[in-house]
């Protein structure tokens, strides 16, 4: 079990994920998701993956295939959290994977929305897509509120109960 309090003064990213969405893979495939990953928690970011996916829903494994799945992509989240019952997801209102939130070091919700600006599944779109994830975690390390707080998550919808 994890809780935002145990991380108080340090920033905090959740994703919601489920790896057989093609949105995620586009993010995962390519090495986008685990470069943010390592960059950001080598800087102090903790970053919380969670999947919502309801038992015999897509996306839906245990800790050990959680854990077994992001080793072979390479991915280092600072947690993988199983919010199988969806009281995490719906209380966020998270609704796509991937769909990206960031708490501030005060437990201010200072960005929810989509991990870029391309809303396609083409891992090539990565290279000339606006990453609103990294330039918001660049302000907030720099002092500032995120330029971006807020915009239209896309993907596959989260496979709740």
């Amino acid at each position: 079990k994890v809780s935002l309090s145990q991380f108080k003064g340090k920033l905090v990213v959740l994703e919601w994920f489920n790896h057989g969405c093609p949105f995620v893979k586009k993010h995962y495939e390519g090495g986008n998701m685990q470069s943010l990953q390592k960059t950001y928690t080598g800087q102090g970011v903790v970053w919380l993956s969670i999947c919502s996916s309801a038992e015999g829903k897509q996306g839906f494994a245990t800790g050990a295939e959680h854990l077994k799945a992001m080793e072979e992509k390479g991915a280092k989240p600072s947690y993988i959290l199983i919010d199988a019952d969806g009281k995490v997801g719906k209380l966020y209102q998270a609704k796509t994977t991937p769909h990206m939130f960031i708490v501030g070091k005060d437990g201010t919700l200072d960005y929810a929305g989509a991990i870029d600006d391309k809303e396609t599944f083409d891992a090539a779109d990565v290279k000339t897509a606006k990453n609103y994830v990294k330039a918001a975690l660049d302000d907030m390390l720099k002092g500032k509120k995120p330029s971006v707080a807020s915009t239209h998550s896309y993907g596959c919808s989260v496979k709740y109960q």
